[in-house]
């Protein structure tokens, strides 16, 4: 079983402008860019990958006041926004995500879809990439829970595919307001980000469902959290 692996942030009701929102997703594409050399230029979809592929756009807060002036870029009372990054569809990694509602029912999110083989993959499928891929979300969006995942661990443990907040990731993100992370294993890194929150990172190497040793810690920082009442739905 190869797992698929993604980083996804998420907050409610917090209303902003189309001008802050497409402040922090330059911020976002600007940090994401020094991480890996293919996320430096960005697309937007198409109906063939080719014609995608000359859909190149920019990541400046002029293009995402463009992008959210769309109708179709407007749900409610906040902005969405899907771009795509990769040298072929194998290797391609999306970022997506919705901002700006002051709605409590419509979550607002920043996800990170990642490649799962090639060139790409092996060099972003690891944790100082992924832990400061997510720090850098962290920072830019300022959201109450976070995480980076496998796909496949996460439906194992979570029935209702994955609520936010109600699972343990590879890293996994807690705002200040979310509460305090208790004492965890030694081996497991727990980390501030900044004054925001903290994020507990469970190996340095690349978590896979397949492995005893990855599933039992998870299962027993789980545990932990989920006694400390971390662990709920968003």
């Amino acid at each position: 079983m190869t797992d698929r692996y993604y980083l996804g942030a998420y907050w409610t009701a917090r209303h902003e402008s189309d001008e802050s929102c497409a402040h922090r997703a330059e911020r976002l594409f600007e940090r994401l860019g020094h991480l890996e050399p293919t996320w430096r230029q960005w697309h937007e979809t198409g109906r063939t990958f080719k014609q995608a592929q000359e859909r190149q756009v920019q990541t400046g807060r002029a293009s995402f006041l463009k992008l959210f002036a769309r109708k179709k870029n407007r749900i409610g009372d906040g902005f969405q926004y899907w771009l795509w990054a990769g040298p072929h569809p194998d290797e391609a990694t999306a970022v997506s995500g919705f901002c700006g509602s002051s709605s409590h029912l419509q979550t607002s999110v920043c996800v990170v879809d990642l490649p799962t083989d090639g060139e790409v993959a092996g060099r972003v499928l690891t944790a100082p990439v992924l832990r400061e891929a997510l720090r850098a979300v962290v920072r830019c969006w300022e959201p109450a829970w976070g995480v980076v995942a496998s796909e496949q661990y996460r439906d194992q443990v979570s029935p209702s595919s994955g609520d936010a907040g109600t699972f343990v990731g590879w890293m996994t993100y807690f705002s200040r307001q979310w509460g305090e992370v208790p004492p965890l294993p030694a081996t497991v890194r727990v980390e501030p980000v900044e004054d925001l929150g903290t994020l507990v990172i469970l190996t340095e190497e690349r978590f896979t469902v397949t492995n005893p040793e990855h599933v039992r810690l998870a299962t027993e920082v789980h545990q932990v959290l989920d006694a400390a009442g971390l662990l709920r739905a968003l």
